[in-house]
């Protein structure tokens, strides 16, 4: 059986899916974008806001659930720009210890809803 987990403090859905799925042990977190609900605003300011906003989102997701960082067994990065690897990835990196790490693959896109340049995905366990 699955439950819907949705964070009110995360951007709400802009599609027919929610922010969450628990199904068993697994929590499959819809992709997150930089947009921050507090300011109904889409971060802008570079992709080192962008990545910090995404992160945090993600964050309240996993809050919301019960779960932290630790319990991510799997991402999905999906940039318009690869040179903003290295950027993006020390941000990613800051929220996991190498003994925590996922299973990660970064993949450079045309294009991301509402053009924004980062989005992410994940997988935890419980």
């Amino acid at each position: 059986m699955k439950k819907i987990i949705n964070s009110s403090k995360a951007p709400s859905p802009i599609g027919p899916y929610n922010h969450s799925v628990m199904a068993g042990d697994l929590l499959f977190i819809s992709g997150q974008i930089p947009f921050n609900q507090e300011t109904e605003t889409l971060v802008t300011t570079g992709i080192e806001d962008e990545t910090r906003q995404v992160m945090q989102n993600l964050a309240f997701i996993i809050e919301e659930a019960g779960l932290t960082f630790e319990h991510v067994v799997k991402a999905t990065i999906f940039i318009r720009n690869m040179e903003h690897f290295g950027l993006i990835n020390e941000i990613y990196g800051s929220y996991f210890t190498s003994e925590t790490a996922p299973a990660r693959e970064c993949v450079q896109v045309e294009k991301l809803p509402r053009n924004v340049n980062i989005e992410i995905s994940m997988i935890l366990h419980k």
